[in-house]
């Protein structure tokens, strides 16, 4: 009795080619990446979308958020649909393209933006982004006339694919892109460690260039199939087989690294390593030591003259100035005691006023200081009326 081939028996949509069948599961995969993403980042992008300015890289953010799972689903009802006409397919072939390069242009945009803030709007960063993002723009514009529909089966789908290998340009063009940008973010990340060192984890997290690697890593990958991975026929899909999952995870890392922006989004956000000019001049070792800096052997005769009282000194010894957050030397303590003299309550004469004396060991509590300490300072003035002292912080600065 001979045995009955029962794949014969099976319709197109079910009798897939190997390759076919693989490009099906991995564009699951791309669907469940993109509706978990946009189910995990709906809190932050509701608490964003409450804010009351739209800077540019917010305007970026929505486009990307809803662009791209609007264009996957989409394309997934042509993939999967059986009932998917051939004369359906050769009116719609070039949407997933014509889209995907909008996605990825604003992708590029976005970390454009950002890594021109970080580098302290310097016009070399965005002159150098700009030509590579123009570059792309015109690349994936020229290619999208290059895309024909893949012959399948009736019931197989709807794919476009390149009628050339040199159509890999499409993705070339960002990949260049997405590498310039990785290179960047780590020259930047490894300026700021310079100055204020912390452990590699920290610094790759703090900088997002976990992110920055994950779109360079499959875009790279991406363009290793176009260029490399050769067809068995005109109806295999091997070369666009993770275009749609490097568009996702490109959109989903960019929204991470906008979302990454400590305080506001505007003019691309601040860098939390520091200013670029602050971090580029400390480097080189010509700029000053700051007041936070460790510095090594200070005189004891320099010492003096740059101890500086804080404010909070200020408010608990009465000499309180609204309008200054500075701190003040001794020298600027002597001279301002001669200015802020407190009332003790009599007949205003200055005879009955008496200001602090400053020296380089003490601080004497003049006479009237009860009436401008304040109810929280009490405890503290009667605890030190006895030996006429007061507790005082000191800030010390090195110079």
């Amino acid at each position: 009795m001979s045995s009955v081939d029962i794949s014969k028996l099976l319709p197109p949509s079910l009798l897939l080619p190997p390759r076919l069948s693989a490009h099906k599961y991995l564009m699951v995969c791309t669907l469940t990446v993109a509706a978990w993403d946009t189910l995990v980042l709906s809190p932050r992008t509701w608490r964003l979308m409450k804010t009351k300015e739209w800077p540019l890289l917010k305007i970026t953010y929505h486009i990307l958020r809803y662009l791209m799972p609007i264009e996957f689903i989409i394309v997934a009802v042509a993939f999967f649909d059986t009932g998917f006409s051939a004369s359906q397919c050769s009116k719609f072939y070039l949407f997933e393209p014509i889209m995907t390069a909008i996605l990825m242009t604003v992708a590029s945009a976005s970390l454009a933006v950002r890594l021109y803030a970080i580098f302290d709007k310097s016009k070399a960063v965005m002159g150098a982004l700009g030509a590579l993002l123009f570059l792309q723009v015109v690349a994936q514009a020229i290619c999208c006339g290059f895309y024909k529909v893949v012959p399948l089966k009736e019931g197989q789908g709807c794919i476009a694919g390149p009628k050339e290998s040199w159509v890999g340009v499409y993705w070339l063009a960002p990949t260049l892109f997405y590498t310039a940008t990785l290179g960047l973010a780590v020259l930047r990340s490894t300026r700021s460690q310079m100055v204020k060192p912390i452990s590699l984890w920290k610094l790759f997290l703090r900088d997002g260039l976990n992110l920055y690697a994950a779109i360079w890593l499959v875009n790279m990958i991406n363009v290793l199939f176009w260029f490399i991975v050769n067809p068995t026929d005109e109806s295999d899909s091997i070369k666009t087989i993770i275009t749609s999952m490097t568009a996702v995870l490109t959109t989903t890392m960019t929204l991470r690294v906008i979302l990454g922006v400590r305080g506001s989004l505007a003019q691309g956000g601040m860098y939390s390593g520091g200013s670029a000019s602050a971090t580029n001049h400390s480097a080189s070792g010509t700029g000053s030591a700051t007041a936070t800096s460790k510095s090594a052997h200070v005189p004891a005769s320099r010492l003096g003259n740059t101890i500086g009282i804080s404010r909070s000194v200020q408010q608990s010894t009465g000499v309180v100035n609204a309008n200054d957050n500075s701190t003040y030397t001794i020298e600027q303590m002597r001279a301002k005691a001669e200015r802020d003299w407190i009332d003790n309550g009599s007949d205003g004469d200055a005879d009955s006023k008496s200001g602090y004396v400053v020296d380089d060991t003490t601080t004497t509590r003049p006479s009237g200081f009860r009436e401008k300490a304040s109810l929280d300072d009490e405890e503290d003035d009667n605890s030190h009326r006895n030996n006429g002292g007061i507790k005082v912080t000191i800030d010390r600065q090195y110079q």
